[in-house]
């Protein structure tokens, strides 16, 4: 198989996507002739053409509204907002227009948009430029949201979201943009090179919605967890030497709860890390979710590792960030209860 960054697996879904269907359009600020501030769509518009890969102007609430106006016509519109940080003018248009628009409609109409918006942090962003806002879009019926950790799932998870018939959201975690980074101490590998982590098979191949998949073994614990937190428990089981079951979620909604569930089951303890705030993230539902289905199989209360309840810093980004040792600390704590 062909080795790719997540910025290369995401470009060739979108190239393969238009190929199979003229009604995919690709579009947002400087997706076009830029081709993307993470030249995530460079080359589009060259091969495409300028009405099927095009500039919009500065208006997050304009081009989300655009695509649902284009998706209730047939069109399959795949829209860029530049940072997760900037959707908040188009959150009306999500949860009001596109989430319910199927149901409003008694099933006559349907939303088939993606939505993809870098999300997390890692850049030295700083507040506007960091967040992670995946449990604003968990909570809205309608709205499916996926998170994934590696080029493979970008490509087949982002080709499933485009042939689905409701508006999916797709979040791509910045700090794995380029390449899986060194887990273990926290910090992007220095001269990266591609290995098997960015292996992505060839061709159309969409990964299905609401499939998890479980990236290490173990049976003293349960890391459910999801992108760029997926490379951090790895490392910190890998480099401590744990045995633990990492599950990698991959889409928040639809939720593979049947996998976590069996596997907490069987280890009798979990752990749930993120990397968003950790007052009513998505760990809290993942929380209440485990404790409800395996209460009698738990050894000790769930436990969440996330970041910190403050705005987004910009000097202590990597103190915020639910990194290694913050991390092992909450293991080994977990392990003894």
């Amino acid at each position: 198989m062909p080795h790719m960054t997540m910025i290369e697996a995401i470009r060739d879904a979108h190239d393969i996507a238009m190929d199979r269907d003229e009604r995919v359009v690709v579009f947002g600020e400087d997706v076009g002739f830029f081709g993307g501030v993470f030249r995530c769509t460079a080359g589009l518009q060259k091969k495409y053409g300028a009405t099927r890969c095009f500039d919009t102007p500065i208006s997050e609430l304009g081009i989300v509204g655009t695509a649902i106006g284009m998706a209730a016509n047939d069109m399959r519109p795949v829209v860029e907002v530049q940072f997760a940080d900037y959707m908040y003018p188009a959150y009306d248009q999500l949860v009001s227009e596109a989430a319910r628009l199927r149901y409003r409609s008694a099933g006559e109409f349907t939303c088939p948009i993606v939505v993809r918006m870098p999300t997390g942090g890692g850049i030295f962003g700083a507040q506007t430029h960091s967040q992670s806002p995946e449990a604003l879009f968990t909570h809205v019926a309608g709205l499916k949201t996926v998170v994934p950790s590696t080029p493979a799932d970008a490509k087949g998870l982002l080709l499933a979201a485009i042939e689905d018939p409701d508006p999916v959201i797709f979040l791509e975690p910045k700090r794995i943009y380029n390449g899986p980074f060194d887990g273990h101490h926290d910090r992007p590998l220095v001269g990266w090179k591609k290995h098997e982590l960015g292996e992505v098979p060839e061709g159309h191949t969409p990964v299905p919605l609401g499939k998890a998949a479980l990236r290490a073994e173990g049976d003293d614990l349960t890391i459910v967890t999801y992108g760029t937190m997926v490379h951090v428990a790895l490392g910190v089981v890998a480099g401590a030497g744990l045995s633990a079951d990492v599950i990698d979620l991959r889409t928040l909604v639809p939720l593979d709860i049947d996998a976590v569930v069996a596997s907490v089951k069987r280890t009798g303890r979990c752990l749930v890390l993120h990397e968003a705030t950790l007052t009513s993230g998505f760990g809290a539902e993942l929380a209440a979710q485990v404790q409800e289905a395996c209460f009698y199989h738990l050894e000790a209360p769930v436990k969440r590792v996330a970041g910190w309840d403050t705005p987004y810093p910009h000097a202590g980004e990597w103190d915020y960030f639910p990194g290694p040792e913050r991390l092992l600390r909450n293991i080994e704590a977990l392990l003894e209860a």
